[in-house]
């Protein structure tokens, strides 16, 4: 498979119209088992509820205790927040937080960080903000960068501040935490394009590189005007993976038999891509072993 790595999501969220729940036991198996079938990354989703049409709440358990959880289960898959919401907390503990998860895994978190979102409804729900989401994240960037990459912070802004902040202690990579930074909207890309080692987008209405490849032509532009050179940050997707189901259910879901999804991989590797996060559906052991063959055939390649 070469440079193109593939990650798995693990179900932090109810899922199916009985709202199941994964229990921590099934959570730990399904990562154990992931690291067995060759996932290069586990990734655990920062979401808090998700208040839908279908029915009751969808609940999530919460993504940094899980990430440390699953980093010290593991012992050779890198475990990453995919990705953790800068709307949800102080930006001198997500560095924090970071720093800490790099530590319990020994050196393989990567530290996926996006600007969070209201909906749906979960903001309100929590009583966090529900305004400048985006200007709130890039001020959190000028405390959280500084502490992850020289160790020390000192900002005082509209919504973050940090005052004389040492970044301590320090696990085992001192200023050298691998970054994602996720958004599929030139405001994330520039944020990526600045700060990241890895950019990261997601298939909203098509799983089809059609949708998806735009936002690398996007990326390439804004890294030009930054002055960064665009073959120094890595490409995620990230796109639902129903391998239970026949192909062609869901325009957004890439499903049906394994050699399906392993050419569906494929394409996104081919439009430039050198990362691609399967969201798993349903939150079952069933599903993480119906992708067994399908990391297989990529592993061939």
């Amino acid at each position: 498979m070469g440079a193109f790595e593939i990650g798995i999501v693990l179900p932090l969220a109810q899922f199916g119209p009985d709202r199941e729940t994964a229990r921590w036991a099934d959570i730990r198996a399904m990562a154990i088992r992931a690291e067995e079938i060759g996932f290069d990354t586990i990734w655990t989703p920062d979401e808090l509820l998700w208040q839908t049409e279908d029915g009751p709440p969808r609940g999530v358990w919460e993504g940094v205790a899980m990430a440390g959880a699953v980093a010290a289960v593991t012992s050779r898959t890198r475990v990453g927040t995919w990705v953790l919401s800068a709307l949800h907390r102080n930006a001198g503990i997500i560095a924090k937080a970071a720093e800490t998860l790099d530590e319990i895994s020994g050196g393989r978190f990567i530290f996926g960080l996006g600007a969070g979102h209201v909906w749906p409804g979960q903001a309100h729900a929590f009583g966090l903000p529900e305004d400048n989401v985006f200007a709130r994240f890039e001020e959190s960037l000028q405390v959280i960068i500084p502490l992850l990459r020289g160790g020390h912070a000192d900002f005082e802004g509209t919504w973050h501040a940090a005052h004389d902040l040492p970044q301590a202690p320090v696990g085992p990579r001192p200023n050298a935490i691998p970054i994602l930074i996720g958004g599929n909207g030139p405001r994330g890309q520039r944020a990526a394009a600045r700060h990241a080692d890895i950019y990261s987008c997601y298939v909203e209405e098509r799983a089809h590189v059609d949708e998806v490849a735009p936002r690398l032509v996007a990326l390439d532009a804004i890294c030009a005007e930054v002055g960064r050179d665009p073959a120094t940050i890595a490409r995620s997707v990230g796109v639902s993976v129903h391998p239970l189901e026949p192909a062609g259910v869901r325009p957004d879901v890439i499903s049906g038999s394994a050699e399906a999804i392993a050419d569906a991989v494929r394409t996104f590797r081919e439009a430039g891509f050198t990362r691609l996060e399967m969201m798993v559906g349903p939150g079952t052991m069933a599903a993480f072993e119906a992708l067994a063959p399908v990391v297989e055939q990529l592993r061939a390649d």
